[in-house]
This record gives C-alpha cells, structure tokens and sequence, in this order.
C-alpha cells in the first residue's frame, strides 16, 4: 500500500512524498512521540531548526531502516551561555530528541548536560541545569517511549571528533564546504546554525562559529540500519566551523564509528567508509 507522508527538510520546510507503508505501527508510534516532543517544544517557545524523518528518507532513496525521527529545537541565549564557556559545544547544540523503533517498540533518546560537560568540559551548574529545565518539558511529553539519555560513561574531553584546520576565515570555509556538501548527488542540505549572530542579536558577543546541517539519506540509512540511536549524533551530520585563534577557521565533524561504539559497543564498516568519505571530502573542500 501507498500513502503520502510528510517529510521535514528545516524549520518552516516542508515536502511531501509518496512512499510504501514502513513498519507502520511501529512508524506511527515514533510519529507520535515526536510530534508530542514538537508541541512540547513550540509551548515552551522552542525554535525548531530541522525535523528529520530517517526511515522515510531512506525508504524514498530505497534503503531500508527501522523507523526513526529526530528534531533539534534551539533556546539562542542558552547556546550563548554555553557556547562562551566552550566553542566546541556547538557540535552537539542545539536541542536534540530522538524516537526511534527499538525491538517492536518506541525508544526514545537525547543529549543531556551530563553530554556536554563530559565532552566538552563545561562545568556551570547554573548553565548546565538551565539546559536541562528547558529540555524537561519536551522530554515529559515523549514519556510513552520511555526516553534515556545519551549514555556518557565511556566519553572523555572530545570523545569522537575529527578536526580539520582551513587557512581560510570561517565565511569562506562554510561557503566552500557548503559548496561540496551540496555538490554530493546523494547529499541533502538542512540549513545552517550562525551561532555568532544569535549572541550578537542577544547583545553578547561570540567568535565566529557557524553550524552546518546535511545528511545522506540512503547511505545514513545503510549506517542507521542496525544503529537507529546513532541518529541523534550522527544524522544529520553536523559540521562546526569556528575561528581559530592562531588565524583561519577550525573545523570539527562526529565520527560515526566512535558514535557507534558509544551507544552500541561496536561499529560496522559502512561506518568507518563514511568518515573516510567525509574527511577527504571537507579536506579537499578547505585546501
């Protein structure tokens, strides 16, 4: 059977495809829970920044996965807050919540503050427990999937990120990687995060550092395929250009197979071939 779904590109963007029935109870029940966590987040004044809709993206590429969601929704004077302690933190801002098929049922996971102070060495209990609260409501309304944090015991200061160094500012390293990103067949661009320009807008004052949002649908798929949590980290992919102090720009990027690890305990070689693909595709791109 064929029915119309509605895919979730970026905030205020939205297609419609016709695509065969997936999992469709188990579909229906992520549905729900993340169109309760986008409630949720719109009562609390949220900004949502992209919804996206793995298992449907997949299955329009023609790949296969378990029905899985993810939305990211942005408080700006948090990431500020945050942001000034630890530039690094925006690889794993803003907001993040995952619902997902997990053995015939909806799970559900996000990013919590442990998240960030394990990764990035961010220590505020005032910050860190503001972010919480702010997530609170959102994670009370997906409280049918039961949903977990990202586990944080195995993560030390940069846990699975790879860093490339550009010769270039940041507007030119985001506009030469946007360029190749794009450039990709399979590739689809979600929008971009200038986290500079929110604290500017706040009244504060950040070094440059843009968010960059894209992912792949068919070979994300095949990566998500036995791993659907890894989609909260590593789908959509998310690039980090900031400026480095020594001059030009740094660039930073999750590794899918430590992410993997993290929440699985293992990998699985498409996702090692996709770091390899996007390491020499964003080295290229800076040269």
């Amino acid at each position: 059977m064929t029915r119309i779904v509605r895919i979730a590109f970026a905030a205020g963007t939205t297609i419609f495809l016709a695509t065969a029935s997936l999992g469709q109870s188990a579909q229906q029940t992520v549905d729900s829970v993340i169109e309760a966590a986008k409630t949720a987040a719109a009562e609390e004044q949220l900004e949502p920044v992209v919804e996206i809709d793995h298992a449907r993206l997949a299955a329009a590429a023609g790949v296969e996965m378990p029905p899985s969601r993810v939305a990211l929704f942005s408080d700006p004077e948090i990431n500020t807050q945050l942001l000034s302690l630890n530039i690094r933190a925006g690889l794993d801002l803003p907001f993040r919540v995952l619902s997902f098929d997990e053995n015939g049922k909806a799970s559900a996971v996000f990013t919590s503050s442990e998240f960030l102070k394990a990764r990035h060495g961010i220590t505020d209990a005032d910050i860190l427990g503001k972010f919480d609260d702010r997530l609170a409501p959102v994670l009370q309304a997906m409280s049918e999937s039961g949903p977990r944090p990202v586990q944080t015991s195995a993560l030390t200061p940069d846990y699975g990120i790879i860093e490339l160094a550009s010769s270039h500012g940041v507007p030119e390293t985001v506009a030469k990687l946007k360029e190749a990103i794009t450039a990709q067949a399979d590739t689809v661009w979600f929008g971009e995060v200038d986290y500079a320009a929110q604290a500017q807008q706040l009244g504060s004052e950040l070094v440059p550092a843009v968010l960059l949002l894209f992912g792949g649908p068919a070979p994300g798929g095949v990566a998500m395929a036995n791993f659907p949590s890894i989609g909260i980290d590593a789908f959509c992919q998310k690039i980090l250009v900031y400026a480095s102090p020594d001059g030009g720009s740094v660039v930073i990027f999750n590794d899918i197979a430590a992410l993997a690890v993290l929440h699985y305990g293992t990998s699985a070689p498409p996702h090692a071939a996709l770091n390899e693909r996007l390491t020499a595709t964003f080295s290229a791109a800076i040269e």
